[in-house]
């Protein structure tokens, strides 16, 4: 018998339980043993629920017990759960995460200990929910040099943009569904300003490149400023916009970014919609791959905790190798990236043609019948050089990046 602990009984934590109630005959039998919950940390009682007989209060309890030794970490945030899970790798326990800030902000210092300590750190729930991600990057795809990963990496910007596109609603209305069906929060910030996905493309980055990186250091936009009508835009282009966490290698420099793009039918990612995930990587020898799935829920996530956890029971007293150093990867400055953008200026075409073609060139224009808007694509440029260019117009509305 294995047994475990799980931290935290909300959500997440709940649903790993129950993951491991329904399929427990082929859990067992995958990891080659059986998996018993011993432990749940939580501030709160259960009453009426049987999992209240396995609740304590005290972390120490678990911690210190010798007979825990694999613990699952779903509590969120990084303070206790850092100390929580830094104490337990110390302690020769593995630790199995769905947390994306805790990964992101201490996933190599982790890895180290784990090494160490010949026990496991292994996160596949912080990226994409139940989509398996982290795996492939770490086994799969180690043949390759990554050259891009681009993905739609949080559920709840992509329900509210694909809401706005069939409906054409306004961002607020779709916003308080969303609330209302339980996919953001009451407050959606870390959602809508695109700070999940910060933390997302960080932890893949610092996987592909094997470095660590720092979210803090990545340009980071989020969809409160997307409209009705730059849907409409994007309608007329047979196009769709869509929320990105992205990193580039282009040469020896990585760019990352997370930002709404305009994409077409073209792009692998254009038919991902409501609170599904894809991530889509590029290699220099195997091209292109996908991975698609719902990347949020208590199950979906729950599977891929429980899926760690398995693999951790499998691999007692071995460390599986996870290369992610400490060594910080200076990403190159998102100024000297390359792309197309899609601007909107008040007034009519007549009073704005002769200044874009000035400070533009040739432009590709957009009708989507607003007579009061000018709307056009820019030829492909660098970011400084168009945050340059666009500061010379005071009518500005609005600028999305464009991918085709």
């Amino acid at each position: 018998m294995i047994n475990i602990s799980v931290l935290g009984y909300g959500t997440v934590g709940s649903g790993v339980v129950e993951v491991l109630n329904t399929n427990q005959d082929s859990i067992n039998k995958k990891a080659g043993n059986e998996i018993n919950v011993k432990y749940v940390l939580d501030l709160r009682d259960f009453e009426g629920d049987p999992i209240q007989k396995k609740v304590v209060h005290d972390y120490s309890v678990i911690v210190n017990d010798p007979d825990v030794q694999i613990i699952v970490e779903t509590m969120g945030g990084t303070n206790p759960a850092y100390q929580f899970v830094k104490e337990a790798l110390e302690k020769g326990k593995s630790v199995c995460t769905s947390n994306k800030e805790l990964v992101a902000k201490h996933g190599a210092e982790l890895l180290q200990i784990a090494r160490e300590k010949k026990v496991n750190f292994l996160f596949e729930a912080s990226v994409g929910g139940g989509i398996p991600i982290i795996r492939p990057l770490n086994q799969s795809l180690t043949a390759d040099e990554i050259e891009e990963i681009t993905g739609i990496l949080n559920g709840t910007t992509n329900y509210i943009l694909t809401k706005m596109s069939t409906e054409g609603s306004d961002f607020e209305t779709v916003l308080k569904d969303a609330q209302a069906k339980g996919y953001a929060e009451r407050n959606p910030e870390a959602d809508v300003e695109g700070y999940d996905a910060c933390r997302k493309i960080a932890i893949l980055t610092s996987l592909a490149y094997g470095m660590q990186v720092d979210y803090e250091d990545i340009y980071t936009e989020g969809i409160t400023k997307i409209t009705d009508k730059d849907i409409k835009y994007a309608k007329a282009l047979n196009a769709s916009i869509k929320i990105f966490g992205t990193s580039k290698k282009s040469g020896d420099k990585v760019y990352a970014m997370v930002a709404p793009m305009m994409i077409n039918d073209k792009h692998p990612l254009y038919s991902v919609n409501d609170v599904f995930n894809g991530i889509f990587v590029k290699g220099n020898l195997l091209g292109d791959v996908m991975f698609y799935g719902k990347g949020a829920g208590k199950l979906p996530t729950a599977s891929a905790v429980v899926a760690d956890v398995v693999d951790a029971a499998k691999h007692l007293g071995t460390n599986i190798m996870t290369i992610w150093s400490s060594k910080k990867l200076e990403l190159a400055s998102i100024d000297e990236a390359s792309q197309k953008f899609f601007v909107r200026l008040e007034g009519s075409k007549e009073q704005n043609e002769a200044k874009v073609k000035e400070v533009f060139g040739t432009v590709t224009e957009v009708k989507a019948g607003f007579q009061d808007e000018y709307a056009f694509i820019t030829p492909e440029m660098k970011e400084k050089a168009f945050g340059e260019a666009v500061n010379k117009f005071e009518n500005m509305i609005s600028r999305i990046r464009v991918a085709f």
